[in-house]
């Protein structure tokens, strides 16, 4: 639903103003969140900027004016998207024809892509600046999309270090500015303090299980997860799980525990991912950014995702690498399991989890290695997002 202003100043720097007005577009929790650790960057040089647009509640913190919340565009797999595809187009083109008429200085798009590269094209043509923060993944999806991206922004700031070359042979201008969650994420989280936080003991066994923060996640995962989480839990019978719920989801899970049986073996909490991480021992995880997350917090994990049947087979004929979760695909190997699609069972999962619990006692070499290698990703991907970021909107502006 629109905001509470639904428009943005007639003036910006291009009326010689010293804060330049931004419209911005976010999708889904992760980028809600990327936007708004990058419009902390902005205030910090422009304290009177004005922004609005498609946001979450981590923008609206921050005074973004969010016209219509971020989780309408919560939707992944083509099949899932034909679903809402009226509302999301309608709200696309209500956008669109707000800020041909507004005209911000600049244009931001969020990640979602196939929202927003649509969008920055129009806008792009119109003469609106237009920039794409987190690079659509041309390098493990979808390759022919760059030339849309080429057509559609003026610039791309990249939060991974390879993706600037890459795009640069395709002749897209692009700047690294590294990635905003390793800034906020300590290197070495306090696990201690978390389990305090949580009300777990110091010497607990603890799996985290963090099914999705989509609605459609939860329908394809849930089940799965908490099957698994039961499988777990009658093999080690101290393990403690918890899993973090996005509030509006949080009624599903509890159904899906209850049907698997565990509900009164595991605690939910709303939100508190991120301590959630840094408290546990393993994770279970979808796929998607709470898996580097995961990594940055140098936990243990096995990624695991499912969708639409007809969507999957539809996207594992555009995937180039052998990889899907971030972690491996960062460190160009399979450091954790992925178990995709039908792979995905209980059992399997089940196992994947007890190997790296088993780990814990038996191979602690092999933790410790894991350790390091999220260590170095974590190093290599740690930057002032917003400084960088920022500098490279000002570059724009002035150009």
């Amino acid at each position: 639903m629109p905001g509470t202003s639904s428009s943005l100043p007639v003036r910006g720097v291009a009326e010689g103003l010293t804060a330049p007005v931004l419209a911005m577009v976010a999708g889904e929790t992760s980028g809600d969140l990327l936007a708004g650790l990058l419009l902390d960057g902005f205030r910090a040089r422009w304290p009177n900027l004005r922004a609005g647009g498609i946001g979450g509640p981590q923008m609206v913190q921050r005074g973004f004016d969010a016209w219509w919340p971020s989780d309408k565009l919560a939707v992944r797999g083509y099949v899932e998207v034909l679903r809402h595809y009226r509302e999301i187009v309608g709200i696309r083109a209500q956008l669109k024809q707000k800020l041909l008429r507004q005209r911000p200085d600049i244009f931001i798009g969020v990640d979602a892509p196939d929202f927003n590269l649509d969008l920055e094209a129009v806008l792009k043509a119109a003469g609106i600046r237009t920039v794409q923060f987190v690079s659509p993944s041309v390098w493990a999806w979808r390759a022919d999309r760059v030339d849309k991206i080429r057509r559609s922004v003026d610039h791309v700031l990249c939060i991974f270090p390879f993706e600037p070359a890459l795009l640069a042979q395709h002749g897209v201008a692009a700047t690294y500015v590294g990635h905003p969650l390793a800034s906020l994420i300590p290197m070495r989280a306090d696990q201690a303090a978390a389990r305090r936080t949580l009300d777990l003991r110091q010497d607990d066994l603890v799996l985290a299980v963090l099914p999705g923060s989509r609605r459609s996640e939860i329908k394809y995962l849930a089940d799965r997860f908490l099957r698994a989480a039961a499988l777990v839990k009658r093999a080690q019978a101290a393990v403690r799980i918890i899993i973090p719920a996005v509030p509006a989801l949080r009624g599903q899970i509890e159904q899906a525990a209850r049907v698997a049986g565990v509900l009164d073996d595991i605690q939910i909490v709303t939100g508190q991912s991120h301590t959630v991480l840094a408290a546990c021992d393993v994770t279970l995880i979808a796929s998607g950014t709470a898996t580097l997350e995961a990594a940055l917090f140098k936990r243990p994990m096995v990624i695991a995702y499912r969708m639409n049947w007809l969507s999957w087979q539809i996207m594992r004929r555009k995937k180039l690498q052998p990889w899907v979760g971030l972690p491996n695909i960062l460190c160009r190997d399979f450091v954790v399991p992925e178990l995709l699609q039908d792979a995905a069972t209980p059992q399997a999962l089940a196992d994947a989890v007890l190997q790296w619990m088993d780990a814990k006692i038996s191979a602690p070499e092999k933790i410790g290695a894991l350790e390091q290698r999220f260590t170095a990703l974590h190093e290599e991907l740690r930057r002032d997002t917003g400084k960088i970021a920022t500098d490279a909107i000002q570059k724009i502006l002035e150009g």
